[in-house]
């Protein structure tokens, strides 16, 4: 069958030298309009989604795990955000916008996204929505544009130089999920950012267009084994197929745990995953990441059936609530006293 990628995806643009965001992407000294009134000159910081991805594609299901790299205090794992009943993106990046000055949330990229994609899907033109014009790809693409619209609109007022080593992504999606009458896929989708000078220390910061990378199913003759990922890109650590080949002693164990995992074993480093039931995929991914995890450590697991859709394996954790503003003495209230 006929790959998904279309000319729109071949004409995206080319990767930029881009200085963003120090090694925490803590973004400071941000002046926001909307907060002036408060205090001139508060401060934004964007939260990390940070760690690794491991994405299998089985013979029954599209199994999706992460692993959390504690580069700062308040980093989550990389977000798995369930968009529909057979589609699910993996948010890695700057995903949790706050003004430290007053608390305020500014954004939640892992809340909004599937409204993100919703609005953008209402308000596309017929052709995206039907996907007879421009390619079968069209369906990603929204998800890229609704994604990129409201990236535009946090980092309109970041006026600050930052910095990052060249071409690291603010933000960065796998989206995987299953297409009637094609099957199973994964896309990687990229949001670079660049800042140019307009006077003194005052930049304009501009979100490119994302770069669009299919990463499932794979160019033909290539294995279809693990797809991984990792945020930061510079995270030193090997990668965990990497690690089964060099026969790691960690995963080592693993694999001898029992024929099964060595089966699964033998399916990755063969690059013929797509031939390995998804129950012993899990079952293998969650020992794997357990053995290599630093302490503490958070990871996140959920598998796409392609007969069930979408489920939580290991979820993550509520949040705690906000606690309420106090209630005046003597204001009115709806609940009843005690009889």
């Amino acid at each position: 069958m006929a790959s998904r990628r279309s000319q729109w995806l071949e004409n995206s643009s080319p990767q930029m030298v881009v200085r963003f965001f120090a090694a925490a992407l803590l973004l400071a000294l941000v002046s926001l309009p909307a907060l002036a009134q408060e205090e001139a000159t508060d401060e934004v910081v964007a939260n990390l989604a940070a760690g690794r991805v491991l994405i299998a594609v089985t013979k029954d299901a599209i199994v999706i795990a992460t692993l959390e790299n504690k580069v700062e205090p308040d980093t989550r794992p990389p977000l798995i955000v369930p968009l529909d009943g057979r589609r699910a993106a993996v948010l890695m990046g700057a995903f949790n916008w706050v003004a430290p000055g007053t608390g305020t949330t500014l954004a939640r990229l892992d809340k909004e996204l599937p409204k993100l994609r919703a609005s953008t899907v209402a308000g596309s033109t017929p052709h995206l929505q039907q996907g007879n014009v421009g390619g079968e790809a069209q369906d990603i693409e929204i998800i890229g544009k609704g994604v990129l619209a409201r990236l535009s609109e946090i980092v309109r007022q970041l006026h600050t130089q930052i910095a990052q080593p060249a071409g690291e992504p603010l933000v960065v999606l796998l989206v995987a999920d299953y297409v009637e009458g094609y099957g199973p896929e994964v896309w990687k989708l990229s949001y670079p950012i660049v800042q140019e000078p307009l006077r003194g220390d005052f930049w304009q910061t501009h979100v490119l267009p994302p770069r669009y990378e299919q990463l499932w199913p794979p160019e033909k003759g290539r294995p279809r084994t693990l797809i991984e990922a990792r945020y930061p890109s510079d995270d030193p650590s090997a990668l965990l197929l990497d690690l089964l080949r060099g026969g790691d002693a960690r995963l080592a164990r693993v694999r001898t745990a029992d024929p099964q995992m060595s089966a699964v074993a033998d399916f990755l480093t063969d690059g013929q995953s797509q031939k390995c039931a998804s129950a012993d995929m899990l079952q293998f991914l969650r020992a794997s990441l357990d053995a290599i995890a630093p302490p503490g450590a958070a990871q996140l697991v959920a598998v796409i059936s392609e007969q069930q859709g979408f489920g939580w394996v290991l979820a993550p954790p509520a949040e705690p609530k906000k606690p309420g503003a106090a209630r005046p003495p003597g204001a009115p209230t709806l609940v009843k006293p005690p009889q």
